[in-house]
């Protein structure tokens, strides 16, 4: 029997209770705070230089999706998207590389790269300088920057006032007592009716 076959008696295993190699070092303790603070995916050169919110999500110039995208939060494609993209009550912005062949349709949408598709945009729509986009856009308002674009027809709509919710909706008027006016008038026109 040679050496590296010899088997191993009980007490030259290694006991794991004893053994320190494999043993996790103690946990430093963690310091919390009462700030929190809101990192951003996007690199700082890429981000929409007039965005207040920096939690969008990401589809960075390197990924392509073929699908459709629904969103409850701020999108930034930089990539390739092709298909539809709904976004109903946030912000999409399409930047310098992006490329976006798809139906749109968000609250805002930001063109600092390609759309080709249409667009509706309840609140508003910028082409920036270098974008280009075609397709037919609906939207409230809209900014085309010099340099920039566009083929297709907009639709500009007027933005439905959104009912203020501490005014009381008026009541219909109470129904007035019955008089004698008001049946004469139904005795006769369904007097007229058999003739």
């Amino acid at each position: 029997m040679s050496v590296w076959n010899k088997p191993r008696r009980e007490e030259e295993l290694p006991n794991p209770v004893t053994t320190n190699a494999f043993r996790p070092a103690p946990a430093a303790p963690v310091e919390t705070k009462k700030e929190t603070t809101t990192l951003s995916s996007i690199p700082a050169g890429r981000m929409d230089p007039d965005s207040s919110k920096s939690g969008a999500a990401t589809i960075g110039k390197a990924v392509k999706i073929a699908g459709q995208i629904f969103s409850r939060e701020d999108l930034f494609v930089d990539g390739d998207v092709e298909g539809t993209i709904e976004l109903m009550d946030n912000k999409l912005t399409v930047g310098p590389n992006g490329k976006v062949h798809a139906g749109v349709k968000a609250r805002e949408v930001v063109a600092l790269g390609v759309i080709q598709g249409n667009v509706e945009a309840s609140d508003r729509i910028e082409i920036r300088k270098d974008a280009k986009l075609v397709g037919d856009i609906k939207t409230a308002r809209i900014i085309i920057e010099d340099g920039a674009y566009f083929k297709g027809s907009i639709d500009i709509v007027k933005a439905e006032p959104k009912p203020a919710a501490s005014q009381p909706r008026p009541q219909p008027p109470a129904a007035a007592p019955p008089s004698a006016a008001p049946v004469a008038v139904v005795a006769a026109s369904a007097t007229e009716a058999k003739r």
